[in-house]
């Protein structure tokens, strides 16, 4: 099943993973796996399917561009309102109390139910969503188009899947986020090519958990600092590299609203292609700009942490 994807839009969240070896073979092996794990639309029986579909229409389960491989899960299922099964479910309970002359009792109704849902399944609608993944084998990195654990959870069971073992593991660096964010609000600077924006959220490490959030609005440095001599450490942090890509830090090392600033988005409009091309150009242009990124967010946070 094709996706209908006519660009290459940027990715809106990143869950960041560490490929652990160079692999050669990697998309070969990835294109005999993920065939066999592909989309199927859900049986009449079935609640829910999980399978890859592919990223661009008329293409394979795995784009490649340049050596970077984009994938993307679908995570389909039925949509059937407990309202509706719990209406069924109970006319049918009166029609056999008038049949048997007692209500039925708690098994009783649990098996009613069970079969009012497998009679409604055919019936019920369809819904999708999908999750992007792009795999750099160049630089070793995995990155899920996501801001949600669990939506990344079934990407990565599926790719375990896909192939056994999957190379991959936890992104570790020397200096943690919340630390190096804290440190960056008290000097009122960040690192690098890194700038500090508006967005900001401080919370207390103790049990009372008090946060303290600035929406739209820079927080004054000595304010900053007042918070973090009682004891609070920045958790979220809204910054923006080289003046090409905003984005908000977390102390989970994921990058949340990843947006391209103008720079980056009038230097490829002049790009006069076919979707396909320009599908293909987004990929390069965002995988490019997203490698660099990731080694100067790292870079700033200490380095990798072996």
């Amino acid at each position: 099943m094709m996706s209908n994807n006519k660009s290459q839009a940027w990715f809106k969240n990143l869950k960041i993973f560490r490929l652990t070896a160079h692999v050669s073979a990697f998309a070969e092996d990835l294109k005999a796996g993920l065939g066999r794990h592909a989309y199927q639309p859900g049986s009449n029986l079935e609640m829910q399917s999980l399978g890859w579909i592919a990223p661009r229409e008329n293409g394979g389960l795995v784009h490649i561009v340049g050596g970077q491989i984009l994938l993307v899960l679908r995570a389909g299922k039925k949509l059937l309102p407990g309202a509706v099964v719990n209406q069924t479910a109970k006319a049918r309970a009166q029609e056999i109390e008038e049949q048997q002359g007692y209500k039925p009792g708690r098994k009783q109704m649990k098996e009613i139910k069970e079969r009012v849902i497998d009679e409604l399944l055919p019936q019920a609608f369809n819904v999708y969503r999908d999750t992007r993944v792009w795999i750099d084998p160049i630089n070793r990195w995995l990155v899920i188009d996501t801001a949600s654990s669990a939506k990344a959870d079934e990407v990565i069971g599926l790719l375990a899947k896909t192939i056994d073992p999957f190379p991959l593991e936890n992104l570790y660096v020397a200096q943690s986020p919340a630390s190096a964010m804290t440190g960056w609000l008290a000097e009122d600077e960040a690192p690098g090519n890194l700038s500090i924006d508006q967005d900001t959220e401080l919370r207390s490490s103790g049990e009372s958990g008090a946060a303290i959030r600035y929406v739209k609005h820079s927080i004054d440095a000595d304010d900053a600092r007042r918070h973090i001599q009682s004891g609070k450490q920045c958790t979220r942090l809204a910054m923006t590299w080289a003046d090409r890509i905003s984005f908000v830090l977390t102390e989970g090392l994921d990058m949340r609203r990843v947006v391209p600033l103008d720079v980056l988005k009038d230097g490829n409009e002049g790009i006069t292609a076919n979707d396909d091309e320009k599908f293909d150009s987004d990929m390069m242009l965002m995988t490019g700009e997203l490698a660099k990124l990731l080694a100067e967010m790292v870079e700033a946070l200490g380095g990798e942490k072996k």
